[in-house]
């Protein structure tokens, strides 16, 4: 931090592409004295988290219903594993031809990022419910939905996290990439600004509170795995 201090203020690194710390914080104050960084913040937040939730909770029912049947499998899964292969920005051209450039198109494409990686986890994370525990669930009397909600889901409840930690990566991505394109709010919209404007403090600002945004909800993510995983070995969960 002091070395870079002292570049910028020396004049070594010219100011205007690297900002030093102390323009930053001047920056970073500025912003919250006007409440601009508040309200782009709060923005992009409610976005990322309505589509993110829309396409968890869509990617979690079609991956049970994926998981259990075969007949869906084999109707929906070869379709959404090639679409899968798609690279995430490629919709953002699409949804903004189709939808436009309004709130329905950016909650769209942030459901699109969170939907893949969450149904393709709960898939596999049925289709690796160990033998043995369907045989302890018949010989307890489990059977049809009992059997699903007591062994089939929470021995999914691994591989969910994994989804939905993935889901919430590609969730901000696609968030920023359209609010890159056509938004007037949002934490993307001022890094637009700052490019446009030339302030590189700007832009290394924005991207600050996006990374600790997306730190947050991560571990607010472990957390959460945390309490409802702590059957899980010792081991594993501290790796995780």
């Amino acid at each position: 931090m002091l070395i870079w201090q002292t570049l910028s203020g020396s004049g070594w690194v010219s100011a205007r592409l690297l900002p030093s710390p102390s323009e930053l914080l001047g920056t970073l104050a500025e912003l919250v004295e006007n409440g601009a960084l508040l309200t782009h913040a709060g923005i992009s937040t409610l976005r990322l988290l309505t589509g993110f939730s829309i396409g968890s909770a869509l990617g979690i029912l079609a991956g049970t219903a994926a998981g259990l049947s075969q007949r869906v499998e084999a109707l929906f899964g070869p379709t959404f594993r090639t679409l899968h292969t798609v690279p995430l920005l490629a919709w953002v051209p699409l949804a903004l031809l189709w939808l436009g450039s309004g709130e329905a198109t950016k909650i769209t494409l942030i459901a699109i990022g969170a939907f893949f990686p969450v149904y393709l986890n709960v898939v596999a994370g049925i289709h690796d419910v160990d033998d043995k525990l369907l045989e302890v669930g018949g010989l307890f009397g489990l059977s049809g939905s009992l059997l699903i909600t007591r062994v089939f889901l929470p021995a999914a409840l691994p591989n969910l996290f994994s989804g939905l930690r993935s889901a919430l990566t590609f969730a901000w991505m696609l968030l920023i990439a359209v609010e890159l394109t056509a938004a007037n709010s949002g934490l993307g919209y001022l890094l637009t600004d700052g490019r446009e404007t030339g302030r590189a403090d700007l832009i290394i600002v924005a991207i600050v509170v996006l990374a600790l945004l997306g730190k947050a909800g991560d571990s607010l993510l472990q957390r959460l795995k945390g309490r409802l995983l702590g059957w899980q070995d010792v081991v594993d969960s501290r790796q995780s």
